[in-house]
């Protein structure tokens, strides 16, 4: 059986459920206070971010901000996508729970890596139940936000057998061409196909996975 590495946001998570609107908010107050121009935001310019690390992120969108503001806006940010998780607006997508489970069933171990802080992750535990199906996790804050690939580098030695990285962004495949595993794209996320060009196999939706990883588990 293989070890699963899960990507979470845009994987298994529906972020822009909650992303988009706590995005919008929190540009309208930069905007209102003169810190940047009013400009209504498409959804693709939103959910071109998801997978990055907060800070990442802020440097990258407005490294012209003081870092105080950026600071401040970023936490804005996450504060605002609690507060609509905990109010029962975040979702998963459709038909991943029972993805999960089938492959727990079939005895692969899972692992939650994500370019998240820890409040998010441990959030997202609580409220969606994710203890029910993953067996570790892992998020970058722990590691001093160094890439996925590397995280990845610090705890391979805790589990045995094949490894599979699963997700959304090129910091997924990434993770699996710099660490020689194999993956699976997730086509149905967040990212561009040209990010997921080095996937061995490319999923249009979650319930294709588990075949994804029977076909790559016995290669």
């Amino acid at each position: 059986m293989a070890q699963l590495i899960f990507d979470y946001d845009g994987t298994i998570h529906n972020s822009m459920m909650t992303y988009a609107p706590a995005f919008r908010d929190t540009m309208k107050w930069l905007s209102d206070n003169g810190y940047i121009e009013p400009k209504e935001y498409a959804d693709s310019e939103i959910s071109c971010w998801l997978g990055f690390n907060s800070t990442d992120m802020w440097g990258q969108f407005h490294p012209e901000l003081d870092k105080e503001i950026r600071e401040k806006a970023r936490k804005m940010l996450g504060e605002n996508m609690a507060d609509r998780v905990e109010r029962g607006e975040g979702r998963l997508f459709p038909h991943t729970e029972e993805t999960l489970a089938k492959l727990k069933e079939q005895g692969h171990t899972l692992i939650f890596l994500s370019n998240c802080r820890v409040h998010y992750m441990e959030r997202h535990r609580r409220v969606f139940g994710l203890d029910r199906f993953f067996d570790r996790f892992y998020c970058c804050e722990e590691y001093g936000f160094i890439p996925k690939y590397e995280i990845f580098r610090r705890f391979s030695s805790e589990g045995e057998g094949q490894y599979i990285v699963i997700g959304d962004r090129f910091h997924d495949i990434e993770t699996a061409v710099k660490n020689s595993l194999s993956s699976v794209g997730c086509a149905y996320g967040y990212g561009s196909l040209e990010e997921l060009s080095d996937a061995d196999i490319i999923v249009k939706d979650i319930t294709e996975i588990p075949e994804a990883v029977r076909k790559l588990a016995v290669s």
